[in-house]
C-alpha cells in the first residue's frame, strides 16, 4: 500500500493489522488525556510495527503518520501470529528487529545528550538526512516535534533554525 505525506497508517486505540514500513518515513505520535500530543518515535524501512504487538496483539499505543510518501505492507495479524508460532526463526528475527531499534533510540539519546543546543539540532537534522534525502526537517516535522525528538524547547529550536538560514557577516544596527 502507498500512504502519502500526512496520511494516517493507524489511530492510537485502535487494533488492527501489523505493518512492514518498506520505504518512507512514518512518526508516531501519542495524544493524551488533555489533547497535547507528543512525538513518541520514528519509524524508519525496515521496521514492522507496532513493536508492542510483534509477539502478542495489544492496541495501537499511538498515531502512525507519514512524514514523507511511503510503502507498506500489511501483515494480517491472525496470520502473523500463526506462522509466529510456526517458525521459531521468526522469533530471532523479531528480536533483531527489535536490537536495531534499541541500538537506534541509544542513537537518540546520545543525540539527546549533546551538550549545546546547537549540537543536538544539528545531530538529528545529520540523522534525518538519511531518510528524508533533500528534504528540510522543517519539511516534515513541525518545531514542536522537533523539539520533542530532540529534548529542545520550541523556542530554542526556532531560534537555531531562523540562524541557520541567516547569512553570514556582520548585521546592520
Amino acid at each position: 500500500m502507498i500512504l502519502h505525506k500526512g496520511e494516517i497508517l493507524f489511530r492510537q486505540g485502535e487494533t488492527g493489522p501489523l505493518f512492514r514500513l518498506r520505504s518512507g518515513l512514518l512518526k508516531i505520535i501519542r495524544v493524551h488525556e488533555d489533547g497535547n500530543a507528543l512525538l513518541v518515535n520514528m519509524i524508519v524501512p525496515g521496521e514492522t510495527i507496532p513493536h508492542h504487538s510483534l509477539l502478542t496483539p495489544n492496541p495501537y499505543y499511538g498515531t502512525a503518520v507519514a512524514l514523507v510518501t511511503c510503502e507498506i505492507d500489511v501483515l494480517p495479524a491472525a496470520d502473523w501470529y500463526a506462522q509466529l508460532e510456526g517458525d521459531p526463526a521468526r522469533y530471532r528475527a523479531i528480536a533483531l528487529q527489535l536490537q536495531d531499534k534499541l541500538r537506534m533510540m541509544q542513537q537518540r539519546i546520545d543525540q539527546l545528550t549533546k551538550t549545546s543546543p546547537a549540537e543536538k539540532l544539528a545531530s538529528l537534522q545529520r540523522w534525518f538526512q538519511t531518510y528524508i534525502g533533500a528534504n528540510q526537517l522543517t519539511d516534515v516535522l513541525t518545531q514542536d516535534e522537533i523539539g520533542q525528538f530532540a529534548g529542545l524547547r520550541r523556542e530554542t529550536v526556532n531560534r537555531l533554525l531562523r540562524a541557520h538560514k541567516e547569512p553570514a557577516g556582520p548585521k546592520n544596527s
